[in-house]
């Protein structure tokens, strides 16, 4: 329906302009036409062109603004039909797993080891199915300004080593190398915080490589905190970076993409700096991947 809707705008706006093009010459004639002194006819045909000029200038800039919109209608469109192609294969994974994992659990006689090592996958993919509906629920809440920060003074340095060693823990690896100034204590929201390395962390996994290289990283600097997530994957395209932080925008398209995720995480990070009042700049890691740093 949209692109029919775009191709109906562009002809109704050759039509519009073609229209307004043959109207105007047919007026000159009729003016020129007129038994009246040639100063008269000079002024009329200098106040037909004026007139015609700014009404011409005026659907110009009509047409542009409403080919944006559906421009940008269409893209929204795009990304959201990728976003439900995506959830709808990450929320069946995790439960055809943890179906598979407790039919095993209730048909078979196994040791307590197995059990418990297939219990411990079940809770993991739990986890996951959790994480990514609490993106949804947060995405959701942020379009309607249905979260607001509330500050408290804490040592973020510790909470970051928590949140890492939950990270490492909950997916039984070290992969994470960290630069951490001790001792900083800082006025944040601790939801917000966690949250965003959350995002940030998940984000750097998927797009890392096979053998990723994670480095989080935080400093005090001018009264400000500064902290951040590098990976040495691929990193973004120039021309991809400024619809990074736009809601279900994914690199790629969505058949050909190997990546999980739904497009969320980066959205969800840049809205939550946003209301924090901080900013989040994207650099170039080196030697290869993605740094994005947060000062607050």
């Amino acid at each position: 329906m949209k692109r029919q809707t775009a191709i109906f705008f562009y002809l109704l706006g050759i039509y519009v302009v073609l229209q307004f093009a043959w109207w105007g010459y047919h007026l000159i004639e009729l003016t020129e036409s007129l038994k009246s002194e040639p100063t008269e006819i000079s002024k009329r045909v200098v106040m037909v062109i004026g007139e015609g000029l700014v009404f011409f200038s005026i659907l110009l800039f009509g047409l542009w603004k409403i080919r944006s919109s559906i421009k940008k209608e269409l893209q929204l469109s795009q990304r959201l039909t990728n976003f439900l192609l995506s959830v709808t294969h990450e929320l069946k994974t995790p439960l055809a797993a943890n179906k598979l994992y407790l039919q095993t659990i209730q048909k078979r006689s196994l040791d307590e080891d197995k059990r418990k090592d297939l219990m411990e996958k079940a809770i993991q993919e739990n986890i996951r199915l959790e994480l990514m509906i609490d993106n949804i629920l947060n995405a959701s809440r942020l379009e309607n300004n249905a979260l607001k920060p509330h500050k408290e003074k804490i040592d973020v340095s510790e909470l970051l080593n928590q949140l890492i060693d939950r990270f490492h823990k909950r997916h039984q690896i070290d992969l994470i190398q960290r630069e951490i100034q001790q001792s900083i204590n800082f006025e944040i929201d601790i939801f917000f915080f966690e949250t965003i390395i959350n995002n940030l962390i998940e984000n750097a996994v998927k797009y890392a490589g096979p053998n990723p290289k994670i480095l989080v990283y935080l400093r005090n600097e001018n009264s400000n905190i500064v902290f951040g997530v590098k990976d040495e994957g691929s990193g973004i395209p120039k021309n991809e970076r400024v619809d990074m932080f736009k809601k279900f925008y994914r690199i790629g398209n969505e058949e050909t993409r190997s990546q999980k995720g739904s497009g969320l995480g980066l959205f969800i990070v840049a809205e939550l700096v946003k209301i924090h009042k901080g900013k989040i700049l994207y650099k170039e890691n080196s030697p290869t991947g993605a740094n994005f740093e947060i000062t607050l």
